[in-house]
Parts: C-alpha cells; sequence; structure tokens
C-alpha cells in the first residue's frame, strides 16, 4: 500500500499529475528581443476585473526578463504545439528560433496558430513556495475555433478526442 502520508516532492508530482492541464508559453517584448518560456500552471482568475494567473519556478531565468518588461501574452497551445512546448522549455537556447509570431496590442509575441491568446499587464506577484504566482490584467484576448487543446497528464502530452468523434465511436 503506497503511503498517504508521504509528501516528497516526487510523490506530490505522481500525484498531481492526474489533474490533466493545458500548456502556455508565455511571451513578452524585452529590451534584448522576444522572451518567453512554457507554464502548465495558468488559469482564469477573475471576471470582474477580467484577472488571470500563472505560476513560474522561482528558478526561472526567463520570468524576471518577461516581469521587468511588465506585460506578457499567455499563449495557449494546440495539440500541433507539441514540440513548442518542449522548445520553450529549455533553458540557455534561442527559444524563437524557427517561430512564427505576429505581434500583440501590447507589443509581445503571439505564436502562429495558438489556440487562444491572452494579452496582461502584471498586476501583481505573491509568494507561492518555490514558485511565484504572477496575476495579469487582461488587456485583449482572441481565440481559434478550429483546433484542440494541447494537454498534459501523468507527465506525457495528451489529445482530446472531439464530441463528434466520441458519438461515431459509440454509434
Amino acid at each position: 500500500m503506497t503511503d498517504i502520508s508521504d509528501l516528497s516532492p516526487q510523490r506530490l508530482r505522481q500525484v498531481l499529475g492526474h489533474f490533466a492541464t493545458g500548456l502556455t508559453v508565455i511571451t513578452a517584448a524585452t529590451p534584448t528581443g522576444p522572451a518567453g518560456f512554457t507554464c502548465q500552471s495558468f488559469a482564469s482568475l477573475s471576471l470582474t476585473p477580467a484577472l488571470v494567473t500563472f505560476s513560474p519556478a522561482r528558478t526561472s531565468s526567463t520570468w524576471p526578463l518577461l516581469r521587468a518588461a511588465g506585460r506578457f501574452t499567455v499563449n495557449i497551445l494546440s495539440a500541433e504545439h507539441q514540440h513548442l512546448a518542449g522548445q520553450f522549455a529549455r533553458s540557455g537556447t534561442n527559444k524563437f528560433a524557427g517561430v512564427d509570431y505576429t505581434t500583440s496590442p501590447l507589443g509581445n509575441p503571439v505564436l502562429e496558430d495558438a489556440l487562444a491568446w491572452v494579452d496582461c499587464e502584471l498586476h501583481q506577484e505573491y509568494d507561492g513556495g518555490d514558485h511565484t504566482i504572477v496575476v495579469g490584467s487582461v488587456r485583449s484576448l482572441s481565440a481559434r475555433l478550429d483546433a484542440e487543446p494541447l494537454l498534459f497528464f501523468k507527465g506525457a502530452y495528451v489529445g482530446v478526442q472531439s464530441p463528434a468523434a466520441v458519438l461515431e465511436r459509440t454509434a
């Protein structure tokens, strides 16, 4: 039987990995060029006022660049962007190499064919243990209707089936 009092980081990751999450790439225009990182801890926080939240690791070398910019775009990844999730998770590389993007109303990179994007100004930061809890004020946003999300579940990328595909299979 599994020790239910085991709260080690490994056990937390294993158990909490049962919660499927979407994947995002948080981007910003910085004085040294575009910057960004992969983040799966994104969520809507408030509708009035319009606020979102995400939590970068305290060890992130990219978040301080975005923080200094004071604004950022949350790019919600589509199923076709698994390669971008990996590319923007690596440290010490040119994360934008070969990546097509446009510019958001706030001047941040919007990844081509993102499932959705949310343009924000930094609202507040809070201590979150080994992460920082970031709150962004939403300034503009957009979404595609013709794509499926990229999800992460039990340590792996997974997809979803469209409702039509499920109905066809059960008919």
